[in-house]
């Protein structure tokens, strides 16, 4: 493929057009939902590029999960934005396999930390606060494909499934980016517990 121009001035409308050629909306939710999934992709970049140079083995191994990622998302973004009559023979798409993995690579991870014993706050240094911020946002793209999925049935559920582990994946990506760059993982504190807390604009 190459492109030789970025714009095409067709969307001055408020309009798209899907793989397929129909026209849509821009903000109708299968556009919402490919949309989402881009923004969560654009995300997961962001947190490869405070992984750049990683200076542990399991930050290494965390950037090669999160570039895997990044081709299943642009796989699935394109699944979406194609209605189900128009998809071709050999048209990639996400399944059981892709599934499978993210739960090999979230069990992988989580057997090297130690269990929850209270709620996390998003945070643990850069690269944690940046998956925690990829994780919020995966869970809004699997709420627009939900709403996807029930107006159009025919679009399948995998693509909701996929995002639905890929959001556990990434809150423990986030405990184990904190615990690989030896960074304290914040935890939620009841209201009683903080009761006792210093003002920090007391005289």
């Amino acid at each position: 493929m190459r492109i030789t121009r970025v714009y095409t001035r067709t969307g001055d409308r408020g309009t798209t057009r899907l793989v397929d050629g129909a026209e849509v909306a821009k903000d109708a939710v299968r556009i919402e939902a490919y949309g989402t999934v881009d923004e969560c992709n654009a995300t997961i970049g962001l947190v490869r590029d405070a992984l750049s140079s990683p200076t542990s083995d399991p930050l290494r191994r965390l950037d090669a999960v999160l570039e895997s990622i990044q081709h299943d998302l642009f796989d699935l973004g394109a699944d979406l934005a194609t209605p189900a009559a128009s998809r071709w023979e050999s048209m990639v798409r996400l399944d059981d396999a892709d599934i499978d993995r993210l739960e090999r690579w979230i069990d992988a991870m989580n057997a090297t930390l130690p269990p929850l014993e209270e709620f996390v706050l998003p945070g643990g240094g850069p690269i944690g606060s940046a998956l925690h911020l990829a994780r919020t946002v995966c869970r809004r793209a699997e709420r627009r494909a939900v709403t996807l999925v029930t107006a159009d049935p025919s679009v399948g559920t995998d693509g909701v499934r996929y995002l639905n582990r890929l959001s556990d994946l990434l809150f423990v990506a986030g405990r184990y980016a904190a615990r690989g760059a030896e960074r304290p993982e914040p935890t939620w504190r009841h209201k009683t517990a903080r009761a006792a807390d210093p003002d920090p604009f007391a005289a």
